[in-house]
This record gives structure tokens, C-alpha cells and sequence, in this order.
């Protein structure tokens, strides 16, 4: 799976992945060491967050539409025959 980023947020990730290097391991590294880590932790990694953002968001979604179905039995009006 491949996952597409904007210019402007692969800029930004290739940042602070060098600002990360820099302040946590003291060590610089240049955009092309940080492009080759982003890489990897996005073709590692990115197609696992994806699916659990997915598995995430379904049960979110099962719960609104639980309370979506007790509210509509609220409104039901239930007749005698």
C-alpha cells in the first residue's frame, strides 16, 4: 500500500524527523537520510496505522448507530390493537 503525501507534508515529516535526530540522538542527518527513513516507516508502517484508523472509525460508527436505533425506538409510538 502506498501511501501519497503532499509536497508540503513530506516537507514537513522530513523536518521533524531531522529536528527529531538532532535533539533526541544529537546526531544530523540530511534529506536524504530523512527521506529514506520516512520511506521506510511508511511502507513499514503505514498500511498498519491505515487499517487500524479504519478498524477505529467502524467502531465509532457501530456505536453512533446504536444510539441512533435507541433513539428512534424512543420515538416509536406503540399502538395497542
Amino acid at each position: 500500500m502506498k501511501i501519497n503525501l503532499s509536497p508540503e507534508e513530506k516537507k514537513l515529516l522530513l523536518q521533524e524527523l531531522q529536528t527529531f535526530f538532532y535533539h533526541e540522538r544529537e546526531e544530523t542527518i540530511g534529506v536524504i537520510a530523512a527521506e529514506n527513513i520516512l520511506d521506510f516507516f511508511l511502507e513499514k508502517l503505514g498500511g498498519l496505522i491505515y487499517n487500524k484508523a479504519l478498524d477505529d472509525a467502524r467502531i465509532w460508527f457501530s456505536k453512533r448507530m446504536d444510539v441512533l436505533e435507541t433513539d428512534y425506538d424512543l420515538l416509536y409510538k406503540y399502538v395497542e390493537k
